[in-house]
């Protein structure tokens, strides 16, 4: 990785963008009036490309609202003013305190598909659900370790790794991809919402030092079926705004005027030290305990932190892009990511969160 200079802070993150101004309004919660300072209008809330029907199973529908029952209702939203501050973050401690951020930018080149190579590989629209790329450039159905090694990538330090995530809507009526999988062809409808901001963090492990990552490891997180199954052991969606960083909910964020919605996706960082995924793509995986330390039989490797920020429009709902029968339910929320870090780049990485060092950004 000749001509690439790896020093502390030498690559920055842009400003984020202001927030856009919400106008003033009133939420309807179950017959009960709250003031809310980012006011949503709740356009297209519960519907499906404008034909809808009444939803009695939620307030939306008992309070006469036209909804089909696809989602979003109005019990999946929460004003962050009224979530208790709940954030445990053990990553100071005196393990491995220091990050590297990986720069990937916010998919400004608009890189999506309906495919998950992990979980449903050589399928196209295999997650009914459009997700946003960063990193490499050639990620899709298709891709192997040969292909993600030979492409180029969106990231400034050479880090060819893929990072995905479902994408957020802002349900404004617009229906620019209505016809197309992943889209409305499976009930995810409005205008995609580029990020104001990507943060791609490496963190460490609070009780032992972090060992590389293998190339070509695969990670999830998240549950993208966690509503209709009503298994939430998986489920891993954590929202807040900014501002509010010290408070996390399952729920889709209101947040105050000058306020931005954040998603915060933590992957899981103890590794068996044998495989590169598993037949569920998790028992290779496993999340640190309430202690921070790794189970027996694995070890600690970087923990991929992804900080996705947005900037909703005023008198707008937003929703994630789900599997139809989750209903855009936001505790599906969920990321997927896989190691094609050169390995100079990794142990660099390593270095820099065992040392306690803040590195990449």
């Amino acid at each position: 990785m000749a001509g690439v200079d790896f020093r502390r802070g030498r690559h920055r993150l842009p400003k984020p963008i202001r927030a856009l101004a919400f106008a003033a309004a009133a939420l309807i919660i179950g017959g009960v009036a709250v003031s809310m300072g980012n006011a949503f209008a709740f356009n297209g809330f519960g519907q499906n490309s404008g034909s809808g029907q009444r939803g009695d199973n939620n307030a939306a529908g008992r309070q006469g609202v036209r909804v089909a029952n696809v989602g979003p209702f109005r019990k999946d939203f929460v004003d962050i003013r009224s979530v208790q501050p709940n954030v445990r973050d053990l990553q100071g401690r005196s393990g491995s305190t220091g990050t590297f951020v990986s720069q990937c930018g916010r998919n400004e080149d608009g890189h999506h598909n309906s495919d998950n190579f992990i979980v449903t590989p050589g399928q196209r629209n295999g997650a009914h659900h459009t997700h946003d790329y960063v990193g490499n450039k050639s990620t899709n159905a298709f891709s192997t370790n040969r292909s993600l090694l030979q492409a180029d990538t969106t990231c400034q330090t050479g880090d060819r790794s893929a990072y995905f995530w479902p994408v957020l809507r802002s349900r404004d009526g617009v229906e620019r991809d209505q016809n197309a999988p992943g889209g409305g062809r499976d009930g995810n409808v409005g205008t995609i919402l580029t990020a104001s901001s990507v943060q791609l963090q490496f963190r460490g492990n609070a009780a032992n030092k972090v060992s590389p990552m293998p190339r070509f490891l695969r990670v999830i997180t998240g549950d993208a079926k966690a509503a209709s199954s009503g298994d939430k052991s998986n489920a891993r969606a954590r929202w807040t705004c900014s501002g509010f960083e010290d408070r996390f909910t399952a729920k889709y964020p209101i947040c105050p005027q000058g306020s931005q919605v954040k998603r915060v996706l933590d992957f899981p960082s103890c590794w068996d030290g044998r495989n590169l995924d598993s037949e569920n793509h998790r028992t290779h995986m496993r999340f640190p305990n309430n202690n921070g330390q790794c189970p027996s039989g694995t070890r600690a490797v970087p923990q991929l932190r992804m900080v996705l920020t947005y900037d909703v429009p005023a008198g707008q709902t937003f929703a994630l892009d789900t599997f139809p029968e989750e209903k855009h339910n936001p505790v599906t929320d969920h990321g997927d990511f896989a190691n094609v870090m050169p390995n100079e780049l990794m142990n660099f990485a390593v270095n820099c969160i065992n040392s306690g060092q803040r590195c990449g950004g």
